[in-house]
């Protein structure tokens, strides 16, 4: 497992910095660098957005990767051992980024 910081404090599974999935999705199938990179599991926080209060946020998750030209993808697995996803005030998954992305 990963461990996650996440800055992106419109998303409905940010709590403290801190994602409160089992897993994430990073996007970035033809990426070269990580603004080419998103959170596929980022969901924007709305007034009307129901979350629920007993998720626990999980500083360590399985994170799913397609961008494979990261040199911490392995078989579309992130090996780093430390990740940030950032994007403070995103409204979609295009406004965030995974910061620790290298390119081989």
């Amino acid at each position: 497992m990963v461990r996650l910081d996440c800055n992106v404090k419109t998303c409905i599974h940010n709590a403290d910095n801190c994602c409160c999935r089992g897993n994430i999705l990073v996007d970035g199938q033809d990426a070269n660098c990580k603004e080419a990179t998103c959170c596929a599991s980022f969901y924007e926080k709305r007034d009307d957005s129901y979350r629920n209060q007993y998720e626990t946020p999980d500083v360590a998750l399985t994170v799913d990767c397609e961008a494979t030209g990261c040199r911490y993808n392995e078989n579309c697995i992130c090996r780093a051992d430390h990740i940030n996803i950032s994007g403070h005030s995103a409204c979609d998954c295009q406004e965030t980024e995974c910061a620790t992305f290298e390119s081989r």
